[in-house]
């Protein structure tokens, strides 16, 4: 096999969170005086660092309101998103049979490492877990590479050994940008077409799929 590690976005790869991230981002537009935001709307935004995600739904670009947005939406997120948050019902099969084969894996992902780990401990998976690279972690998050390429470092692997899934344009432009080969997966707002644009491996449907690709 040719993929010794397999590293994974989090939101719409390995599990849902949409209604936490709505709930929390209401919330946040609400005490900041705005309208709540479309729910469809909303849903583009998952895998964006929270304030380019403020602005796609504000069109507001100021610094200071882009921080308060970010702490306003923690403050809700630490009650509502680890309750709200449910990994796809395929997700535990397939790391454990990637960990069987003496695969090693890794989480890269804007959200807060801590809130990964929280679903981890949730679901008693944290030792499927090899590293995690949270959107604190690094000075630049996706699409820019640094988190893969830091998650790569730790893992102390060979980039042409490892494959990134994720289920946005912004995943493919972190795989392409990192010189990593990538694999889409439609459980997000990411269609079919739109991957095309990018280098992949493979586009498909669910995670079960990877279990039957060599």
């Amino acid at each position: 096999m040719k993929y010794t590690t397999y590293i994974f976005d989090f939101d719409y790869t390995l599990a849902d969170a949409t209604l936490g991230i709505v709930g929390s981002i209401n919330y946040a537009l609400l005490k900041m005086n705005r309208l709540e935001a479309d729910y469809e709307n909303i849903r583009k935004t998952i895998g964006m660092h929270l304030t380019d995600a403020y602005t796609f739904l504000t069109e507001d670009g100021d610094q200071e309101h882009r921080l308060q947005f970010f702490n306003f939406f923690k403050e809700k997120a630490d009650l509502i998103m680890l309750e709200n948050t449910k990994l796809y019902e395929d997700t535990i099969d397939l790391l454990t049979s990637l960990k069987s084969r003496g695969i090693k894996i890794g989480i890269v992902s804007t959200k807060s490492r801590y809130r990964i780990s929280e679903v981890l401990n949730k679901y008693r998976i944290t030792h499927l877990i090899d590293v995690i690279v949270g959107g604190e972690d690094v000075e630049n998050n996706k699409p820019h590479p640094e988190p893969l390429l830091k998650a790569i470092t730790q893992l102390n692997v060979n980039a042409l050994n490892v494959i990134y899934i994720g289920d946005s344009i912004i995943d493919a432009q972190t795989a392409y940008d990192a010189n990593v080969d990538f694999i889409g997966i439609t459980t997000g707002t990411t269609s079919k077409e739109h991957f095309l644009q990018y280098p992949f491996i493979s586009i498909i449907k669910t995670l079960s799929e990877l279990l039957h690709m060599h």
